[in-house]
């Protein structure tokens, strides 16, 4: 898998040190407030399970999964294929997602979500890569801006593949190419 990453972007210290960060700020954020953290599914999980062990206050969690793209380019077309078993109504939600790219997919979310009344609607993310954004969605919270270059690892795939890795690293050109 190692001959396929072009150099490690950010390391798994890194990571550690970002998501307890961001696990911090969250707490102080919403204490007494028992949000619920969304998990956009597939990239999200390994992000997710360390931010949930970094969040120090009551808080419940779901999962949605969504698709929107093919290999490496995405369809424009937001498809939800698992949604939430919860009702948020009134609710603070925490969108967690792996990367905030196109902001195409939290875009489309969002608005989704904003139709159950929910209380408020935050995003956080692992990654965020502004140079590619084309829907007027921000993060709330962000553990690092990366640039334009294809990253897997850490949940994040290519063809359902690197997720495993334990850093983030820059995919070799020929692999997706």
């Amino acid at each position: 898998m190692d001959k396929a990453i072009e150099h490690v972007l950010l390391s798994r210290s890194e990571i550690d040190d970002a998501v307890c960060r961001i696990g911090r700020q969250i707490s102080a954020d919403y204490a007494g407030k028992d949000p619920i953290f969304i998990g956009v599914l597939k990239g999200c999980f390994i992000f997710m399970a360390d931010l949930m062990r970094n969040v120090t206050i009551d808080c419940s969690m779901d999962f949605m999964a969504v698709s929107s793209y093919e290999g490496t380019t995405s369809t424009g077309a937001v498809k939800i294929n698992k949604d939430l078993g919860c009702i948020i109504e009134g609710r603070h939600l925490i969108l967690v997602e792996d990367i905030l790219d196109s902001g195409r997919t939290l875009n489309y979310l969002k608005k989704y979500l904003e139709v159950r009344r929910p209380a408020s609607i935050r995003i956080a993310t692992l990654l965020d890569k502004p140079s590619r954004r084309e829907a007027p969605v921000a993060a709330d919270y962000s553990c690092f801006e990366v640039p334009d270059a294809f990253v897997v690892g850490y949940g994040l795939d290519y063809n359902e593949r690197y997720r495993n890795l334990p850093y983030i690293g820059v995919l070799k050109q020929e692999i997706y190419s």
